[in-house]
């Protein structure tokens, strides 16, 4: 009765079909419209049945009913609305859909990531051929499974995010179509011979999509460019730029802007700033760098620190927010560097002209200027405008030189570079101070190892070099954190909106897996539930110079989160800095220069700042206030939307530059086809093991199927592969050797064959490990006794030591494991500390555990109890028949007796 009552209160409130006669001029018996069906649905508060819609509507009819019933199933196939399990209807809000992206897979099927978190559900292959990788869906959650995913269904693509890609076109069978470039997009698209643009067959071309893929339709294109053949010069970056949509061609509105600005500095522009020309700055880059956005000068002080100043190329001053400049550089968000080539976010007038800091040519600047005191501790800073003239462009190399050559007289390059070489000694000086500053803070100091792919004359690779890092480039890149620091304290200070690069602390989830993989190889990661930087940075040091170390070093990598761009602070987990922002790269990141453009409108700002943020700025007399609407018209918001923009630019850059090495690497191989290489495991599958070659860096598989003949259990908790009959066991950071089988440059693939699995290492504790693991706990005690002094600022994580109040073994003090050649068993090397005669401290082994004694085996053969068990177990599996016999005796004896 309730549910008749509120159907007649829906039908009473109903309002007559507004297209009932566009519908009757259609059909004989006219079924409702779908405007009309959408709104009736609206009004539900739950979904409905096809019968209680034709109940609630009042239509008796037969075939009336049977109309309404087909055009709600029609409607629910355009993704108009949706139905559920129950096949009943109604508008999408209330059906329990998810909304998420689409996350294809290279083997067919997919997965959607949903957009407000949480796990992802799995898309069958059935699924994939109605969506690409990167749209934007509604999915329903439907029964089965992945590997412990759940699993969707597509109701309705919200927004198709692919409208061309780059592929080979195939022609077969007098079809033509495209295939994807993209592993993750497993649908070719159908070409029509008119619109393949004179391809030929096997080259690669752009495609436009003009009919997206769906329930019942394929994808259908036209090819717009045809890039050229396969193993062209260059391919490999023409491909990714249209893969992965990064803009490439300047629009003609941004050439007009470029054109009207001057080819110099005007000396109306250099008014209102501080002349800092005579100052001996100078920039330190890589020899092939052409843009120079970053210059440093550093002199010492009377009381033992230093003034540091770095100048920053003033990009601001040109790119103009609002401007079809600022916008294509909004859309590009940074620059892309991949080997060899350069996307740049600015055109080259500005990048490698105005706004690089090119020798003896007066360049505008903002600059950083801070004193720090001779333990690295930023004591005060300033931000101001300038105009200044590089005295020497100098290399990396060069200043690694100067630097190892200090106190040799009449030497080269010291002699060459006199009148600098004061400054470069005392900027080396102050890497030092601040080095030791953030060792003593415990920031994460990852050495990964980059290399550099050298071309020969058609651009073909001659060669894979590692790049070697010298105190040249962490003397740069300590003055650089510096000048980033200051102005992310700045921005907190003066409550401006500005983008803060965030990275958060691990995931609970990423921990636990990381701690399983490292119990398996003997080693701990302190710090409890909530480790700290300065537990990770320990462990680093524990394992440097182990066989391994760069395989345990990516799994700290893999199990830290990505930084992101956000106008909310939460600090830098990997650098243990409170407050931090992009600052010195205005050139090629787009975070910097709205960056820039909150320190100038602070500047020109003046005495009209808080007197606390007016200290950290500083004004040339009579320059001009910039109203805030004209310079940083941003609020919060949209500061929002930048920090995601920025993000996905920078993670797009980095996706695409993967893509073109892997192509390059593959390629490098097909020519050394059943060469044999040394390498470290760099993965465990279930389906075998990925390889990593020792000196080129490139990554292939050992399928299971190529190793040793036996059936091969995956042990997920200890990343290996064990042998159920040979009990061989492959781990991740094992050395091998593999040979090259085969390289399919298509699917950037490469497999290996399995040469000879090497003998594991004796795991061995450095004296650098000892040494940080004692400065580490000083430092620990020293931030507890001064942890109430300190105040944390807002949005930060504080400063208080995070092992005040631990029970835990200090990293020093905690047992070390190490495992036995060919064995799974972990001996516990244990130290302690005590204090020798002289007063230090010393290092002396703890004494042996005492061990249970067991029997020995006996001679040739198990243990006696050993032994034992198992005769047991055969004999009970051998005689089972022989026991049920002699029960069924005894009970049939039993019978006759009571007969």
């Amino acid at each position: 009765m309730t549910q008749k009552k509120t159907s007649d209160h829906h039908l009473a409130s109903a309002p007559a079909d507004p297209y009932a006669e566009r519908e009757a001029e259609k059909y004989e018996k006219p079924v409702p419209s779908r405007e009309f069906l959408l709104q009736l649905l609206e009004r539900q508060p739950e979904p409905v049945s096809w019968e209680k819609v034709a109940d609630l509507l009042d239509i008796r009819d037969a075939d009336r009913r049977e109309g309404v019933r087909r055009r709600l199933i029609a409607m629910s196939r355009d993704g108009q609305i949706a139905s559920n399990r129950s096949g009943d209807f109604g508008v999408l809000d209330k059906m329990s859909l998810i909304r998420g992206r689409v996350i294809g897979h290279r083997d067919g099927f997919g997965f959607v990531a949903p957009r407000d978190g949480g796990d992802d559900l799995y898309l069958s292959h059935r699924q994939m051929r109605k969506v690409f990788d990167g749209d934007e869906v509604l999915v329903r959650e439907t029964p089965g499974g992945f590997r412990g995913k759940r699993e969707a269904a597509v109701v309705r693509v919200i927004k198709h995010n692919t409208q061309q890609l780059a592929g080979r076109l195939y022609r077969e069978n007098g079809i033509c179509f495209v295939r994807p470039d993209n592993p993750r997009i497993n649908l070719d698209v159908m070409v029509a011979e008119e619109h393949t643009a004179g391809a030929g067959h096997g080259q690669y071309v752009v495609v436009k999509i003009v009919t997206q893929p769906g329930r019942d339709k394929v994808p259908q294109g036209e090819v717009i460019e045809v890039l050229g053949d396969h193993l062209a010069p260059g391919m490999e970056i023409d491909v990714a730029i249209r893969n992965y949509d990064i803009p490439h061609v300047w629009p003609a509105a941004v050439l007009s802007e470029v054109e009207a600005i001057p080819d110099e500095v005007v000396e109306g522009d250099k008014s209102g700033r501080v002349d800092l020309r005579q100052l001996p700055l100078v920039t330190i880059d890589g020899e092939d760098a052409r843009d120079f956005d970053d210059a440093v000068y550093c002199e010492a002080l009377p009381d033992g620190g230093w003034k540091l100043l770095v100048a920053i190329a003033d990009v601001s001053h040109y790119v103009r927010p609002g401007t079809p400049l600022d916008e294509e550089a909004h859309n590009r968000g940074n620059s892309v560097y991949f080997p060899d080539f350069v996307v740049p976010m600015l055109p080259e007038k500005l990048s490698n002209g105005l706004c690089s800091l090119n020798p003896e040519v007066d360049r505008l600047c903002m600059v950083c200027e801070m004193h720090i005191d001779r333990d690295g501790e930023i004591r005060d800073y300033r931000f101001f405008e300038g105009v200044m003239r590089s005295h020497a462009r100098l290399t990396y190399t060069q200043v690694g030189q100067i630097i190892a050559e200090r106190g040799l007289r009449g030497s080269g390059l010291r002699k060459q570079f006199a009148a600098l070489t004061p400054h470069l000694d005392n900027l080396h000086d102050l890497y030092k101070a601040l080095r030791s500053a953030r060792d003593r803070r415990g920031a994460i100091d990852f050495e990964t190892t980059e290399t550099r792919i050298i071309f020969d004359a058609n651009r073909k690779i001659e060669r894979i070099v590692p790049v070697v890092r010298n105190d040249a480039h962490k003397l740069i890149e300590e003055c650089m954190l510096a000048a980033n620091v200051c102005a992310a304290r700045l921005m907190e200070l003066a409550e401006v909106p500005a983008l803060y690069r965030v990275h958060d602390a691990p995931k609970e989830e990423k921990l636990s897996n990381l701690r399983e993989y490292l119990g398996e190889l003997g080693l701990r990661l302190p710090g409890g539930a909530e480790p700290q930087p300065m537990d990770f940075q320990l462990l680093l040091e524990q394992v440097a110079g182990r066989a391994d170390a760069h395989i345990i070093q990516m799994m700290l990598l893999r199990s830290m989160n990505q930084a992101v761009y956000q106008p909310e602070n939460r600090g830098h987990f990997g650098l243990d800095y409170p407050a931090y922002a992009h600052f010195t790269s205005p050139i090629r990141r787009y975070p910097d220069l709205l960056l820039h453009r909150a320190l100038r409108w602070l500047i020109r700002n003046g005495d009209a700042n808080e007197r606390a943020v007016a200290k950290k700025v500083y004004s040339v007399p009579g320059a001009k206030v910039i109203p805030r609407e004209k310079i940083l018209p941003y609020d919060m918001p949209a500061m929002v939307l930048l920090g995601e923009h920025c993000s996905m630019t920078e993670r797009r850059a980095d996706d695409a530059t993967r893509d073109v090495v892997s192509w390059l690497k593959c390629e490098y191989l097909q020519d050394r086809v059943g060469e044999v290489y040394t390498g470290v495991i760099s993965a465990v599958t279930g389906f075998g093991l990925f390889v990593e070659l020792a000196d080129l860096y490139v990554e292939g598989l050992v399928h299971v199927t190529a190793l040793p003949k036996d059936y091969y259990r995956f042990e997920q908790a200890h990343q290996r592969l064990v042998g159920e009959r040979s009990g061989r066991r492959y781990h991740l950071g094992d050395s091998v050797r593999v040979q090259v089988a085969r390289v399919d440059l298509d699917e950037r693939k490469v497999d290996f064959t399995l040469e000879e699995l090497m003998p594991r290492e004796q795991v061995k504790v450095s004296a650098r490990a000892m040494e940080m693991a004692l400065e580490h706990q000083r430092e620990r005690d020293r931030r507890g006794k001064s942890s109430a002094a300190k105040k944390s600022g807002p949005g930060s994580r504080g400063t208080a030591s995070p092992w005040a109040g631990r029970a835990e073994l200090p990293p020093a003090a905690a047992p070390i494991r190490k495992r036995k050649v060919g064995t799974t068993e972990a001996v516990p090397v244990e130290t302690r500390l005590t204090e020798n005669a002289a007063g230090s401290e010393e290092e002396i082994p703890a004494k042996k555990r005492r061990r249970p004694k067991r029997t020995p085996p006996r001679k040739g053969g198990k243990r006696p109890a050993v032994a034992a068990r198992k005769a047991a177990q055969r004999a009970a599996k051998a005689n089972g028949k022989t026991i049920k016999a002699k029960k069924k005796k005894k009970s049939s004896i039993k019978r006759k007796k009571k007969k």
